[in-house]
């Protein structure tokens, strides 16, 4: 069963494509023409083009009433091989239940009594209809003149039959007494009822051009029906009001709107599937625009067309109301005035009637299956905690009030967690400045300057570019790796339990870990390339010793081969990469120094640069530096790093 909210969802998809979709309006003689110019503007076959009719044109008669066809014509949307499946949706329904009715249809004999003899016309049948006969036609001949007729001729006509009024025979014209016409201009000049009266003995039936004229005389020069007319030629209805014209009504224009190029309904979700199941973590609820992106733009009021009575007089029509993007706060108008941009990176929404782009997200409560992840382009602010399993992105600041579980913090600026980070193996912060928390415990932390944390480290992986600071009455690190490129510093080093503590500083932490990781990997494509190479060589061996080889082998050695290049290219990529880096770790000037204010513990182990020292004898108020390739213990000195929150920014 389709929803509701299913329908809103694929008009709003219709929407955006009819306004991201080139069209042209194309005015010409027929509807043919018309699809040929388009097909020469859209630079497309005709087949691949859909059409909407605009207005119908008209033939017109004498000149009048003729109009041209116009269309607006697009792209299809649809491959061709589905153009047949889709027809019944593209074809207008009118046509169609006009095609319905003409399918089959027997042929149809019309007389009429001109000034110049007998006319005949025969249509030919269509479908699965029957002809029409010569003793159809006679009868009707006889029901209209007892004149002088030309059977040979009549037969021609009826074997023929192409729809064309042939003279078949003479008769006596009486002029005075032809049929006679009345008209009847109504609704305000905006329709024209026409009223025939027979023909007396001797008289001649109205033709198109008489009733034309006739229209002319009395000021009809507007919206004449010429198939109304000509099928009232071919066969008069007599003493019955016929609607042969009509005015053409003023349309006023549409109105100025707007169309917004993001969601502005907050409350639409929109679920994701992951592996054929659908991912509640993804709702998507915020819509993140860059600066300089276009929010919604103006599509301008049209003119209003003028209509005409059938006299031709004019009838005024209004102009559509115009209207003014609604933009607020970091949002601006294009130089024409029909566009939106934002000004800055953030969330778009609609406030108060009025476009902003908010650089804060704030979230009220916990980030959890409510809010879904959370990805911004700005920074968000989390009244609550983020609950396990969830992601928090930003492209500016994190701050969360609460706590952080078994989750992912990732920020392109600072990350603050006002009641600390418990990670249960598997938490990650991520950020490209600095790191404050209360505590970190089993978690993995990444980040580009400093690491301030005022209760303690636990168990945990940490990365810092600059350094990581422990400052406070609780401020331990107790077990885990801490690397940092100038200086770790804390009340405590480890522990009583001995817990092995890893310090290390003095190098560009992650990219040793980068090297590391790419060792790593040189050596599983050096495995790889090794056993490629041993089966190579096992066919080569198998050629040297002129034995045929099946073809699924030469492919195989075909495919062994190109494998070598790839991986030795990858090889040389990678040894490139490994390269740059150890001479960046070599060059790198920062002494680097470890800190403990109280006391540090045996069983940590400390790095400075190529100096390693593992502590085996409590140690006071002490500061771990490097000298000579050794690890010097000296009075312990008070960091100068600057770790107030204030500071950020």
């Amino acid at each position: 069963m389709v929803s509701l909210d299913q329908i809103q969802t694929y008009m709003r998809q219709q929407l955006d494509e009819d306004s991201e979709q080139k069209s042209v309006t194309i005015s010409a003689d027929s509807l043919e023409e018309a699809l040929e110019q388009a097909s020469v503007e859209l630079s497309l076959p005709v087949r691949r083009i859909e059409y909407e009719i605009v207005e119908r044109g008209a033939r017109g008669m004498l000149g009048v009433g003729k109009k041209p066809f116009q269309i607006v014509a697009y792209p299809a949307k649809k491959p061709i091989a589905a153009e047949a499946a889709s027809r019944s949706i593209e074809i207008d329904l009118s046509l169609l239940a006009q095609d319905e009715e003409d399918h089959d249809r027997h042929g149809e004999v019309f007389v009429r009594l001109d000034p110049g003899g007998v006319m005949l016309k025969v249509c030919p049948p269509t479908g699965s209809g029957s002809r029409a006969t010569e003793r159809e036609a006679m009868e009707k001949l006889l029901q209209r003149t007892d004149g002088d007729l030309d059977k040979s001729r009549i037969a021609r006509v009826v074997k023929n039959a192409d729809a064309e009024f042939v003279k078949v025979g003479d008769y006596q014209h009486n002029p005075a007494a032809d049929s006679s016409l009345t008209v009847d201009i109504t609704d305000s000049e905006m329709k024209v009822y026409l009223m025939a009266y027979p023909p007396g003995e001797g008289g001649a039936d109205p033709s198109v051009a008489e009733i034309v004229s006739y229209l002319q005389s009395n000021g009809v020069v507007v919206g004449v029906d010429e198939e109304a007319i000509q099928r009232f030629a071919d066969e008069p209805v007599y003493r019955e009001s016929v609607l042969v014209a009509s005015g053409e009504p003023p349309r006023d224009g549409a109105d100025a709107r707007v169309v917004y190029s993001f969601e502005t309904n907050p409350g639409q979700v929109t679920l994701k599937e992951t592996n054929g199941r659908v991912d509640f973590k993804e709702l998507n609820l915020v819509h993140n625009v860059v600066e300089g992106q276009m929010l919604a733009k103006k599509v301008a009021a049209a003119r209003g067309e003028p209509g005409q009575t059938v006299t031709g007089r004019l009838l005024a029509a209004s102009d559509g109301k115009d209207i003014e993007l609604p933009v607020g706060k970091n949002v601006r108008l294009s130089d024409d005035g029909m566009t939106a941009l934002a000004e800055v990176n953030g969330q778009v929404m609609i406030t108060g009637g009025k476009i902003v782009v908010e650089p804060i997200h704030i979230i009220a409560g916990d980030v959890n299956l409510r809010t879904g992840n959370v990805l911004f382009l700005g920074t968000v602010i989390v009244k609550g905690n983020v609950d396990d399993g969830f992601t928090v992105k930003a492209a500016g600041n994190i701050e969360v009030m609460g706590s952080v579980g078994k989750s992912t913090l990732d920020a392109e600026g600072d990350i603050i967690v006002h009641q600390g980070v418990a990670g249960k193996t598997a938490g990650l912060i991520r950020c490209g400045k600095s790191v404050w928390a209360k505590f970190i415990e089993n978690a993995r932390v990444e980040a580009g300057e400093l690491v301030v944390v005022s209760d303690g480290i636990i168990s945990s992986t940490i990365l810092s570019d600059g350094r990581i600071i422990c400052k406070g009455r609780r401020a331990s690190i107790v077990g885990g790796q801490l690397k940092a490129v100038e200086e770790i510093n804390a009340k405590s080093l480890g522990s009583v339990a001995g817990s092995e503590t890893v310090l290390e500083v003095g190098y560009d932490p992650k990219r040793k870990e980068r090297l590391s990781q790419l060792d790593g990997r040189k050596q599983e494509l050096r495995n790889e390339l090794s056993d490629i190479q041993l089966n190579m060589g096992t066919i080569e061996n198998f050629v040297k010793a002129g034995r045929k080889i099946p073809p699924d082998k030469k492919k195989y050695y075909q495919e062994l081969k190109e494998r070598k290049i790839d991986l030795e290219d990858d090889l040389k990529k990678l040894d490139k990469e490994a390269t740059e880096i150890t001479a960046y770790l070599s060059d790198l000037k920062v002494a680097g120094r470890i800190s403990a204010s109280g006391t540090v513990y045996p069983g940590v182990k400390i790095s400075i640069k190529d100096a390693f020292l593992e502590v085996r004898n409590e140690f006071k108020a002490v500061t771990f530096v490097a000298d000579n390739n050794t690890v010097k213990v000296t009075k312990y000195e008070e960091t100068d790093a600057d770790v107030s929150i204030s500071r950020r920014g």
